[in-house]
């Protein structure tokens, strides 16, 4: 069936209730669902005896603390019980719907990366798995009252092994720049890339960014967002999202995607705009501030 691998955050306040909803909804994909978890953050030991998953606290990290992803899914590649796998954020919910797209998907391509949009969605409690359509509930919810993101928001990516086993540059997690790299490979190296977006509510449970504040870590981001954009090889490859895809499922039938050419070049304009927009609001400050203008 399916390996799903990801690595958490601390199991504290929230992000413990979040991240056991969303290991617990991958649980529940299918009995021969495999779940790992990699990393020894505060709790992660114990919401993996708790879920009855594996553990693999052994990571690689830097000089920071922070975590390589390119070992992360090495690893996985190396222990995964099953030949689809697939990393998720550990913030996001899965539902029947996603095990429908990887059957659907698999048995179409023998090679292929599948990903898609994430549905933001407000969660403060623990997901109550026990009640009658408990996933049927669960995308109700995230499609009426919260948002589809836009194609660069992909918190999953389910792969046939050995895609990228070997071939991944060091990225660092939690740092901009790794899940793009994601798509441009697999585009670039000629294998079916399907966006499911439209097929999958994939709920991402919004959630604040404190833990990037904290810690010896976060003194060091900003210089990390740049060491991951600096990696990758080939042009442009930090421009692909979903829009990039080669196929989409729709209606449980995938089709080929007329605009799949037109994807990174789409949002290579939009980072220009936001680069244009950005350098004129910092040349602009020491006039806005004395008027009491701020950014809009």
């Amino acid at each position: 069936m399916l390996t799903i691998f990801s690595t958490p955050k601390p199991f504290e306040g929230h992000s413990n209730v979040i991240q056991r909803n969303a290991i617990k909804s991958w649980t529940l994909l299918h009995p021969e669902v495999e779940v790992i978890l990699f990393g020894d953050e505060e709790g992660t030991a114990e919401a993996c005896r708790d879920l009855a998953i594996r553990h693999e606290p052994h990571v690689i990290r830097n000089e920071h603390g922070t975590k390589y992803l390119n070992y992360i899914f090495d690893r996985a590649n190396q222990i995964a019980r099953h030949n689809i796998l697939c990393y998720a954020n550990c913030d996001i919910m899965l539902t029947s719907d996603f095990r429908a797209a990887v059957e659907v998907t698999s048995k179409t391509y023998n090679e292929f990366l599948m990903m898609g949009r994430r549905w933001d969605t407000n969660i403060t409690e623990p997901w109550n798995f026990n009640q009658a359509e408990w996933d049927r509930q669960l995308r109700s919810l995230a499609l009426s009252t919260g948002r589809l993101n836009g194609p660069s928001w992909v918190d999953y990516f389910c792969f046939s092994r050995d895609l990228y086993y070997g071939k991944m540059p060091p990225f660092l997690i939690g740092r901009d720049g790794w899940d793009p790299w994601l798509i441009w490979f697999a585009r670039s190296s000629e294998v079916p890339l399907v966006d499911v977006s439209r097929a999958v509510i994939a709920v991402h449970q919004n959630h604040d960014y404190a833990y990037l504040k904290r810690g010896p870590a976060a003194i060091h981001k900003e210089k990390e967002i740049s060491y991951n954009l600096n990696l990758g090889n080939g042009p442009g490859w930090h421009y692909y999202a979903a829009n990039a895809a080669t196929r989409q499922l729709v209606d449980g039938n995938l089709r080929s995607n007329p605009l799949a050419r037109l994807g990174p070049m789409q949002r290579r304009i939009v980072c220009g705009l936001y680069s244009t927009w950005f350098s004129f609001l910092k040349i602009t400050r020491p006039m806005r501030h004395p008027l009491g203008l701020r950014r809009m």
